[in-house]
């Protein structure tokens, strides 16, 4: 048999939540991905500048440390306008507020993926009860044909926004062909990429479709910032007069006072709400300098998530499959040419084993009949060591 290659991690960036419980397996990091230190100093910074600042505390957020958040974006999206961002507490804001610019009268005409998180699915589930909008799913099982059924829905046209995630939350399903597909679309629809799991996981390059894809994810997984820090990338000239808006997207014209026309701001400040915790903006500024510094791209994280996904399943293998876990229940299939920072195993018992798991000290989380894995850049071979030993100990259990 031979000997696994041994992957190391940059532990030491994270050595305050790993000590804050140190026998704790924390292999959720699709969920809440541990924080790395330097954003303990950066939420000091933000209230240093709220006590020094008070009232003009804003100054310095639209000022600097927003606007060094649009840079970080439009570097990793590769977009050409940093501008073009704008920033709210969660993406079902977002998303609400981009279905707020649909010009048309009438119910709202949504086409999606039949594995939309719950921002998305819950919300237009409800609109649907209320009459208020109609909703056309496209399941997204079989994998196979996915993308080939989801582009002919795309064609038929007769829809006001069509959204669709890069990666699916109930199966890590990486759909490389979306921001294509969604660009080809009919004029009338807007049309939104839900990146939230792709977001600084996979490399992503929005630029070939910047001029017309609607791109929205946040900090609170791989952007390893935290929760609070969500955006949405509008391409210019769309969506340029939301209904639902708040007083932010007119943040530079207040002193002016009223006009006979609602204003709005330039750039992807026309889809801002209102006051939020800029504290999440100083977190992920720091979290970006900090990967840049250590010289931690994308592209780079991405690859050692994907080597532990697959020295995982060789464990697994090697140890006689303890609590039956096994490549062969992976969604999608062991064959899948990529997928998210999370391995997704379908099995009946998952609420099951995600509580036995917990009572040994490993945090992962499940789904319906899915038990979901996930794997961060504060993981290594020594980890996997230890998450197997306790699988192992429950199966003799």
């Amino acid at each position: 048999m031979t000997t696994l290659a041994r992957r190391s991690a940059p532990q030491r960036l994270f050595s305050e939540f790993l000590a804050a419980d140190p026998g704790r397996l924390h292999f959720a990091a699709h969920s809440h991905h541990l924080w790395p230190d330097a954003t303990r100093a950066a939420q000091d910074q933000a209230w240093s500048d709220a006590a020094s600042g008070v009232d003009h505390k804003w100054g310095r957020i639209f000022g600097e440390v927003l606007p060094e958040a649009q840079g970080h974006l439009a570097r990793l999206l590769n977009v050409p306008d940093p501008a073009a961002f704008a920033f709210a507490p969660n993406v079902h804001e977002l998303f609400v507020r981009l279905c707020s610019a649909v010009e048309r009268q009438g119910p709202l005409r949504l086409l999606a993926s039949g594995s939309e998180f719950h921002s998305f699915s819950r919300q237009a589930r409800r609109w649907v009860e209320a009459g208020l909008a109609t909703l056309e799913l496209v399941p997204a099982e079989p994998f196979g044909d996915f993308p080939q059924r989801f582009r002919r829905a795309v064609a038929r046209g007769g829809h006001d926004l069509i959204w669709a995630s890069h990666v699916l939350f109930d199966s890590g399903y990486v759909f490389e062909s979306v921001f294509e597909i969604l660009a080809a679309a009919p004029a009338e629809a807007l049309v939104c990429v839900d990146g939230y799991h792709g977001f600084m996981a996979l490399p992503t390059d929005l630029g070939p479709h910047a001029q017309r894809v609607f791109y929205t994810a946040g900090s609170y997984k791989y952007a390893m910032a935290g929760e609070g820090v969500c955006f949405l990338y509008a391409p210019p000239g769309l969506a340029p007069r939301p209904r639902d808006t708040g007083w932010f997207a007119s943040f530079g014209t207040l002193e002016g006072g009223p006009s006979e026309q609602v204003a709005y701001g330039p750039g992807g400040l026309r889809l801002m709400g209102a006051t939020f915790d800029p504290s999440g903006l100083y977190r992920f500024n720091a979290v970006q300098r900090l990967l840049q510094e250590e010289g931690w791209t994308v592209a780079r994280i991405h690859e050692h998530v994907r080597a532990l996904q697959d020295e995982l399943l060789e464990r697994l293998e090697r140890a006689g499959r303890p609590l039956g876990l096994c490549a062969e229940q992976l969604v999608p299939g062991p064959s899948a040419p990529d997928r998210g920072h999370f391995l997704t195993f379908r099995r009946p018992d998952a609420a099951a084993i995600k509580s036995a798991l917990e009572r040994v000290g490993v945090v992962v989380d499940s789904r319906g009949d899915r038990l979901r894995v996930g794997l961060g850049l504060y993981h290594g071979s020594a980890d996997l060591e230890r998450l197997v030993q306790r699988l192992d100990r429950l199966t003799r259990a």
